[in-house]
């Protein structure tokens, strides 16, 4: 049985709509928090905030979505000038000094610390627009519009990684983790980064598949991406029968490249330290064909999601030991770029 979503004030003129997957889906059927219903039949997309209630929207239509996702309005941003951040210079380096001495005593080993940028938004914005803007600005490999106003979902994400692939039985997780501008060496930190996430992904899905069939065939891959290059590595395995998407969701969310490790103990220290909840950000979104037993789940990292008005956009990145505060800060200002280009005018400072 699905389980409707409380219905919310819908702005007008939005229609429920999903880009995502290749797919242009409309013609909505179901809205549930039930990650059960993604093992019945039909095709969904999915919203899953870092916290709250996942959103599981299932369409009736569908066709090809082409390279741009389509609008019949222009995006138009806010002004450069109007974003402001949930944390300061100054009150970001504070928190980073704070996560350094958590490892120093043996706490954590790394903590992904981040912030929140917001801006006023026209409520009849179309964030299919800003997702046209972003597929021809910044293109992304798991670019994803969601636009549900029934449940309170308004999503355009640009993300170039992959939390979770499951075709069948297989599952697959490709977390990012080490970032450098064009053309600049990944530094020793950028890849013991990476090696830590690519530990905590194993033993994710270590709780749900196979035990022997987790294996890493990728590590520490470059990507680049626009403005940026990444450090990239693959775990997958193979589900254990009785196993679905609910079981597989729980034993790997959040994303291990947005929390750190170990998991529990740094989403503890991302509680105390952030002052707003992330939202969407650092969750996942994507699409699941339950009749196929298929689907992709992007980590929501580059997104934009509108809340309470407001456009929202969510930077940050891993603090180790060997993390320096000037630094951290360079890396979300680097991250948020290029974005805030495409969403204003100017970037803002």
């Amino acid at each position: 049985m699905v389980s409707r979503l409380p219905a919310v004030d819908r702005p007008r003129d939005l229609d429920s709509v999903a880009v995502v997957g290749g797919t242009v889906a409309s013609g909505l059927v179901d809205v549930t928090d039930d990650l059960g219903a993604l093992d019945s039949t039909g095709w969904w997309a999915v919203v899953l905030p870092f916290e709250g209630p996942p959103v599981c929207a299932r369409f009736e239509r569908r066709r090809p979505s082409g390279a741009v996702p389509r609008s019949a309005a222009r995006w138009a941003g806010p002004p450069a000038e109007a974003w402001t951040s949930s944390l300061d210079a100054a009150g970001f380096a504070s928190r980073v000094e704070r996560i350094r001495a958590a490892i120093a005593d043996g706490d954590v080993y790394q903590v992904n610390l981040t912030r929140r940028l917001r801006a006023p938004l026209p409520r009849e914005a179309s964030m299919l627009a800003l997702g046209g803007a972003l597929a021809a600005g910044n293109p992304a490999p798991f670019a994803a519009v969601v636009e549900v106003p029934e449940a309170g979902v308004r999503v355009a994400s640009a993300s170039p990684e992959l939390f979770l692939s499951r075709r069948g039985r297989r599952v697959r997780s490709s977390p990012i983790k080490g970032t450098a501008a064009p053309g600049r060496a990944f530094t020793a930190k950028d890849r013991a980064e990476n090696v830590m996430i690519v530990d905590l992904v194993r033993n994710d899905l270590g709780r749900v598949c196979v035990p022997g069939s987790v294996r890493v065939p990728a590590l520490l891959a470059e990507e680049e991406h626009p403005g940026l290059t990444h450090l990239v590595s693959t775990v997958e395995g193979e589900l254990r029968p009785g196993t679905g998407w609910p079981e597989l969701i729980a034993a790997t969310f959040p994303p291990g490249s947005v929390t750190g490790a170990p998991k529990l103990a740094a989403l503890d220290h991302i509680a105390r330290l952030e002052p707003v909840p992330r939202g969407v950000y650092c969750g996942a979104v994507g699409w699941v064909d339950a009749d196929r037993h298929e689907g992709e789940l992007n980590v929501a990292i580059r997104t934009f999601w509108v809340d309470d008005g407001e456009l929202c956009l969510g930077t940050g990145g891993a603090v180790t030991w060997d993390s320096t505060a000037a630094d951290e800060w360079a890396e979300t200002e680097l991250k948020a770029a290029r974005l805030l280009a495409v969403a204003s005018p100017r970037s803002p400072r």
